[in-house]
């Protein structure tokens, strides 16, 4: 039973491979690399692989405006699946990660100051185009399920705790940002087009007025020199 299970994690870290790619229902896995171990088997990847998936945590870092790290511990597939169907809606990926390598990759990035947050299992949610997004659909999540833990995160390269997270959780999408600002500029247009037309109507008001003033005395004069 255990040489299947050893040959698929010496092809890839045990936490990528089951639940990133093979969606495998493993209670868990730390336990499972524990009996392995201990039945003399190697679950060390190749420093190729190690490599590849440095270089692919790297392209998701220099890719992403914002990272959103979290410890996944405890968590089930359906429950990683949900989430990723969450955040895969906010255009972002959610990814498993193999501490050592991500920490790896960030230092490639040249993004420093998260490295103590890669001390249990973990997870990255990357935020591709809309990091309010993203943010809002792991914040939620967490609320209804207490085994992902918000940890903290980056916005750029400017370091996030969990109150920053949270708060930019509670930011408008760019969609939403968008809709704001072609209201803010339509306000103004439609205030200008009524007080025009307010004034093209006190202008017409104006002239009527005169209009009529100028026959009343007209007709007073031509009264007068009637009388006359």
């Amino acid at each position: 039973m255990f040489s299947g299970v050893a040959y698929l994690c010496l092809c890839r870290n045990v936490e990528a491979f089951f639940v990133n790619e093979h969606k495998l229902l493993l209670p868990n896995i730390t336990v499972l690399c524990k009996i392995l171990e201990k039945e003399g088997f190697n679950l060390a990847i190749s420093r190729e692989r190690k490599e590849l998936l440095v270089k692919e945590y790297a392209e998701q870092l220099n890719s992403s405006e914002a990272i959103i790290i979290v410890s996944n511990e405890g968590l089930t597939v359906s429950d990683l699946e949900a989430l990723r169907g969450k955040v895969r809606e906010a255009e972002g990926k959610f990814y498993i990660v193999k501490n050592t390598l991500a920490k790896l990759a960030l230092k490639e990035a040249n993004l420093l100051g998260v490295e103590d947050l890669f001390i249990e299992p973990t997870g990255i949610g990357f935020c591709h185009n809309n990091a309010s997004g993203v943010a809002k659909a792991i914040t939620d999540f967490a609320k209804k399920n207490d085994k992902l833990q918000v940890k903290g995160g980056l916005l750029g390269d400017k370091v996030l705790d969990q109150a920053a997270i949270k708060n930019l959780a509670g930011l408008p999408s760019l969609t939403q940002l968008r809709g704001q600002i072609v209201g803010l500029v339509n306000a103004p247009a439609t205030r200008l087009v009524g007080a025009l037309a307010g004034g093209v109507r006190q202008l017409v008001s104006v002239v009527n007025a005169y209009a009529e003033k100028e026959n009343e005395d007209k007709g007073e004069e031509a009264e007068e020199a009637v009388a006359t």
